[in-house]
């Protein structure tokens, strides 16, 4: 009980910590996204997650990290409006979140790119089913495809507009896969392990694309993954869950200066803060 409540302690502090400056400098008076004592059960086997409050700034990086099942990808579902809460309140932008957000992107493990379309055609899928942009697809849709094209360029895909899924390299689909999550501009982008099925050099170049993105537009960012390198190199805040039912056990926040190279990977600050995570996640598996 004492260690919990050290740790429960460590969060508030570094919460207060983290909201201060960020406050004070944006003159902000209210965080983008908040939790209130938000818990969700799926069935009668109990709850997945408990207890979740924290605040989420406009433009922050965020990143969850912990064992397998401690319910991070739970807390997207949450956040975007796939799932309601069992107790507690989701707010994104000031308003509860009763029901799917139109201001929020997606990416996942996997690319889940439309086989039939090419890699322009899928990228342009959310302004085709969103609104308000789907009402005026028809009428704007050079306007768009010219929006698309340049992301791609963006990240490096100029000259695949044109090519199907299956004539692309699993880095080139997860390219387009955040380039799909990105185009209709949203405010916040959700990050489902995106880059874990990738070998290492892909996976590094493309955070280094993701960061780039992010810097230039400076969008908020919720990423979950198991990848304590990709967490600490990207993210403004980690926060630590425990096993299920999963709560916020901890809050570290990244204090290396930014823009950050992957040179900065190799730095004594960076490993150390990579190998506390590491500790802490294997003391919450062995407890």
């Amino acid at each position: 009980m004492a260690e919990q409540s050290a740790r429960e302690n460590r969060v508030g502090a570094a919460q207060a910590d983290r909201e201060a400056p960020v406050a004070a400098a944006t003159g902000a008076s209210r965080p983008f996204v908040s939790f209130q004592d938000v818990s969700l059960a799926y069935d009668d086997s109990g709850n997945a997650i408990e207890d979740i409050s924290l605040t989420i700034d406009e433009g922050e990086f965020v990143a969850f990290v912990g064992p397998s099942g401690c319910g991070k990808s739970t807390f997207m579902k949450l956040c975007t409006g796939l799932r309601p809460p069992t107790t507690g309140k989701v707010e994104v932008d000031g308003k509860p979140v009763t029901g799917p957000l139109k201001i929020s992107g997606m990416a996942f493990q996997n690319a889940t790119l439309l086989p039939w379309r090419t890699t322009l055609d899928n990228v342009l899928l959310p302004l085709e089913i969103v609104e308000p942009y789907r009402r005026r697809f028809r009428r704007d849709k050079a306007k768009f495809v010219e929006q698309a094209k340049a992301l791609l360029r963006t990240v490096g895909l100029e000259g695949y507009e044109h090519q199907y899924p299956w004539q692309l390299s699993g880095g080139m689909q997860q390219r387009a896969s955040i380039c799909r999550a990105l185009v209709h501009e949203p405010r916040l982008l959700m990050l489902d392990e995106p880059f874990a099925a990738l070998d290492a050099f892909t996976r590094e170049e493309l955070w280094c694309v993701l960061r780039d993105l992010w810097e230039a537009q400076r969008f908020t960012v919720v990423l979950v993954t198991h990848d304590l390198r990709e967490a600490v190199f990207l993210a403004d805040t980690v926060y630590v869950m425990s096993k299920r039912p999963g709560r916020i056990i901890d809050t570290h926040r990244i204090d290396l200066e930014r823009p950050r190279g992957l040179e900065v990977t190799y730095s004594e600050p960076f490993t150390n803060l990579v190998h506390g995570l590491r500790a802490q996640i294997g003391e919450i598996r062995g407890a």
